[in-house]
């Protein structure tokens, strides 16, 4: 059976025009139709037509205060310290809040205003005026008047005016319906909840996008992953076009793989409008029009499907429904790290921000189209212009914020080296009333450092070993800042040592094994406490970095050396033992290390800095730390000094 041959792209375009293109392709007043709904039901919803009010509010005149309704001009006799008497129902009437006033009354005396002068008369020492504490009608709503105008939004509040206004049922425009096609012949679905094997990946995409059109608003239904035949494909695709599906999603193979179907069922059915937009991710977003309806081929890695939505098709469904596009609040950030970009390409880079001091700092997140964590772990995203190569770290750009702005206040921004403690310490935090939110960018103990120079973060992680000393992290902080201000608590002791596969088939015992080059290395960056330590052991064993196969080869987390190794992409690699353990691997121990935070004093009194305190005080959290493994907490909480070394 020959294989299917590949597609070819057509010209990428600017989102803008892939955009118009589809809006000029579709017939949004026969797609979307006029729907009668119940007002108590219509919240959200956007009317079709204008909506004029049937009754008043309030359709009387009515007290406004509990008290006594009066002619205003039978009080004008009365004066401080000299009361003036008024028979009740005669003169006065007594009221209610939301009574109707009595035939002849145009105003109310509070009640707290009055004083009795006798079984059934009261007496004042001020006039009423015309008018006073009265609700008239049509105070509110006058019959007849424009309440709402077409495409308007209907809130909440707004079902109390149209209900009091006489209005039970309105015309709204009818949701907009999507239905998404799951594809692939690796795609498991999650409805099954089934565990991957390799080669294959639990299906999610689905789901991301569905949660995402509700929040527009839309209706959405979900088909069954279709494995990757045309035939089967195009079963389906006809299907949701004959169902009232205004727009229909397929999941993946929208690029040019031999198994990439997408566009040719498109063809199969109506017109390819869009094939490749100027973007990263997201580049090979489809659109078309098929039997009137707007058919999306949404890339099937994560990160550019939720391009491919938010870009793409949140401003079509908007359109369809008559809604605002809402643009996100944009804010400038700082760049705590360097950011190089493809020209010709708009980039969108999703950032971790915090406010430090006066500022907003943002660390750029993964980058790679299949990390979905760079999405759900961002608070922020920019984008790197067509013709930009990059943006510089230090420098600063506009953010657009994915989370309210308040949010950014309780983030306190970790930049240093990784550590897996750090996932506790943003765990517990979290339990905090109000949450702390911990972000943390992994650049090694000297990026940390330089962060703190800039004032780019709440604190730095680093575990900084000096051999002139013996000590850690004070030999660099008094050759790199001298005169700051800082205090260092130690996180924990932690064993540092190769991380290799299960039953060590290599027979690594120790740094003389990586002197042959026939064992695999995987370093850590330029700058980190680990690359240090290594480099340490190296000339101390008297080895010569070139005679280690993969020294130039860097990784920024110990989880990532952890995984390379599991994978086989790496014989070992020099690691944290939580890490090994976390992923099943085997430990080949090296040294003890002590990991510091380094805290500017300025923060210490902060509220995210004393509940990182407290923790680190607790018992219950030097057992989290115990249970991962390879790690002691005798210092844990304490502030260090220099000479303390690992405390023995």
């Amino acid at each position: 059976m020959s294989s299917h041959k590949r597609n070819v792209y057509l010209k990428t375009i600017p989102i803008p025009e892939a955009v118009e293109k589809a809006r000029t392709a579709l017939d949004r007043d026969m797609l979307i139709r006029s729907v009668f709904v119940p007002v108590h039901e219509a919240a959200g919803r956007v009317l079709s037509e204008a909506v004029f009010a049937r009754f008043s509010s309030p359709t009387f005149h009515s007290a406004a205060m509990d008290g006594y309704a009066v002619n205003a001009k039978t009080t004008f006799g009365a004066r401080e310290g000299s009361p003036f008497e008024l028979i009740e129902d005669r003169d006065c009437f007594a009221v209610n809040t939301g009574n109707p006033l009595p035939d002849g009354c145009d105003a109310v005396i509070m009640i707290e205003n009055v004083t009795r002068a006798g079984d059934n008369a009261i007496a004042i020492e001020a006039p009423a005026f015309p008018w006073q504490h009265v609700r008239r009608i049509g105070e509110d709503i006058v019959a007849t008047e424009l309440l709402f105008p077409q495409n308007h939004r209907i809130s909440p509040y707004d079902i109390g005016a149209l209900l009091s206004a006489g209005i039970w049922d309105v015309y709204v425009w009818e949701p907009v319906r999507i239905a998404i096609i799951p594809t692939g012949d690796e795609v498991l679905d999650f409805t099954k909840r089934p565990t991957p094997k390799a080669g294959q990946v639990v299906e999610s995409n689905s789901q991301v996008l569905a949660a995402l059109a509700r929040q527009h608003g839309c209706e959405v239904r979900r088909i069954p992953p279709v494995a990757d035949k045309p035939e089967e494909l195009q079963n389906a695709v006809r299907d949701c076009l004959a169902s009232d599906a205004h727009i229909v999603i397929i999941c993946a193979g929208s690029s040019a793989g031999s198994k990439d179907f997408t566009r040719s069922t498109m063809e199969a059915f109506g017109e390819v409008l869009v094939h490749g937009i100027s973007a990263m991710p997201g580049k090979p977003s489809l659109l078309g029009v098929c039997k009137g309806k707007l058919v999306a081929g949404a890339p099937g890695y994560p990160v550019s499907a939720v391009v491919c939505f938010e870009e793409l098709l949140a401003p079509l469904i908007c359109w369809l429904g008559r809604q605002d596009h809402q643009a996100r609040k944009t804010v400038p950030v700082e760049l705590t790290r360097k950011a190089p970009s493809k020209l010709g390409v708009e980039e969108f880079l999703r950032l971790s921000v915090g406010k430090v001091d006066d500022k907003y700092v943002a660390t750029p997140l993964a980058r790679g189209a299949g990390c979905i964590t760079s999405v759900s772990k961002a608070q922020a995203l920019t984008r790197i212009p067509v013709q930009s190569e990059g943006l510089e770290q230090g420098g600063t750009v506009p953010a657009e914020l994915m989370v309210p702005e308040a949010e950014l206040d309780n983030i306190l921004v970790c930049v240093g080296s990784h550590d897996n403690t750090l996932d506790i310490l943003a765990d517990e935090l979290m339990g905090f009333t109000p949450p702390i939110r911990l972000t943390s960018s992994h650049v090694g103990s000297m990026g940390g450092i330089l962060a703190i120079k800039s004032g780019s973060c709440h604190f730095a992680g680093a575990h900084l070993f000096d051999p002139d000393t013996g000590d850690y992290n004070f030999p660099f902080l008094q050759r790199y800042l001298p005169d700051a201000e800082i205090t260092l608590v130690n996180l924990a002791i932690r064993h540092q040592g190769f991380i290799v596969p299960k039953g060590n088939p290599k027979g690594i015992r120790s740094i003389h094994d990586l002197a042959d080059g026939s064992i695999r290395f995987l370093n850590r960056q330029r700058g980190a406490g680990t690359r240090i330590l290594f480099d340490h052991h190296l000339r101390d064993a008297e080895i010569n970095p070139t005679q280690v196969a993969g020294y130039d080869k860097e990784e920024f987390t110990h989880m990532a050396v952890a995984v390379n190794v599991l994978t086989g992409a790496a014989d070992t690699g020099l690691g944290i033992y939580a890490a090994a353990r976390a992923l099943g691997l085997d430990f080949v121990p090296l040294a003890r290390e002590r990991y510091d935070l380094i805290i500017p004093n300025r923060f210490m009194d902060t509220a995210g800095a004393q509940a990182v305190m407290r923790l680190l005080a607790s018992p219950t959290f030097h057992a989290r730390i115990e249970a991962l493994g390879g790690y002691e907490t005798t210092l844990t909480g304490r502030t260090m000094q220099p000479g303390t070394g690992l405390g023995d």
